[in-house]
């Protein structure tokens, strides 16, 4: 192990053997960094907090402090868990979770640049990317590739659907379904994410079901329920049951449709 000697490590912390600690971070009771994580200076690593291998810390990201939320009791159990080759950028908060025995969840290969906030409860998939400064709310669902731009706020409970892209200074506060852009205040979709679809290898007969769905779910004009009878008419290719599925379980509804500025 490299560690630096400013470190202050807790007696039940566990270090795997080739981790990198750099000056002045601190690593919390019943805490384990995997193998081939570094953690860069001033980094604070709170109490019952899992970090797997090869993730990546900058300075100053506080991961696993308690949740800010009143109903958090003091000393109680909850946890944080941080799977593999995480990029972690400065500033980054992430909580752990609110009732005893739970859990905030964050998958692989996730970026997360400076100053992000991911609250208690949360779980977030594999490959998302947040930018700066981007907050997400308590108990919010990141599907694998979404993106969530710069200064957008995620409401807590909403979910933000698998490869899903919402842009720039968005406040959401309903769900946003898989494979769809959405951006503004609040936010309209606009389109499916084609050139994620198409990065992830998704066939363009698949592509042009769920450009089909769009169409139906926001262009039509139907209520949601008819939406759905209609999308059940179509080629049912993967993604399109999965986005099916989206839309039946959520509960506080979707996120409408966009609407460009006539005078634009």
């Amino acid at each position: 192990m490299n560690v630096h000697p400013t470190a202050i490590i807790a007696p039940t912390a566990t270090l795997a053997e080739d981790v990198e600690i750099g000056p002045y971070v601190v690593i919390g009771e019943h805490s384990h960094i995997g193998p081939g994580s570094r953690l860069a200076s001033h980094v604070v690593i709170g109490d019952y907090t899992r970090i797997g291998a090869r993730c990546h810390i900058f300075s100053h990201a506080v991961l696993g402090a308690t949740s800010q939320d009143r109903k958090y009791r003091e000393g109680e159990t909850s946890w944080l868990e941080i799977g593999d080759e995480n990029m972690i950028r400065e500033c980054v908060t992430i909580n752990r979770a609110t009732a005893q025995g739970c859990t905030t969840r964050l998958g692989n290969n996730n970026l997360l640049m400076a100053y992000v906030h991911i609250a208690h409860d949360c779980t977030v998939g594999n490959q998302v990317i947040v930018a700066n400064s981007a907050n997400i709310g308590g108990h919010a669902v990141l599907e694998d590739g979404a993106v969530i731009g710069a200064m957008s706020g995620i409401h807590q409970f909403t979910r933000i659907g698998r490869l899903a892209m919402v842009g720039a200074m968005s406040r959401v506060v309903q769900d946003i379904p898989p494979y769809m852009l959405a951006v503004g205040i609040p936010p309209k979709v606009y389109g499916i994410n084609t050139v994620g679809l198409r990065r992830q290898g998704v066939p363009l007969s698949h592509r042009q079901q769920l450009k089909q769905a769009y169409h139906i779910l926001y262009r039509r004009q139907l209520n949601v329920s008819h939406a759905l009878e209609q999308l059940s008419c179509l080629d049912q290719v993967p993604e399109l049951q999965h986005l099916i599925a989206f839309v039946r379980a959520s509960e506080r509804g979707i996120v409408s449709l966009y609407q460009a500025d006539p005078g634009a």
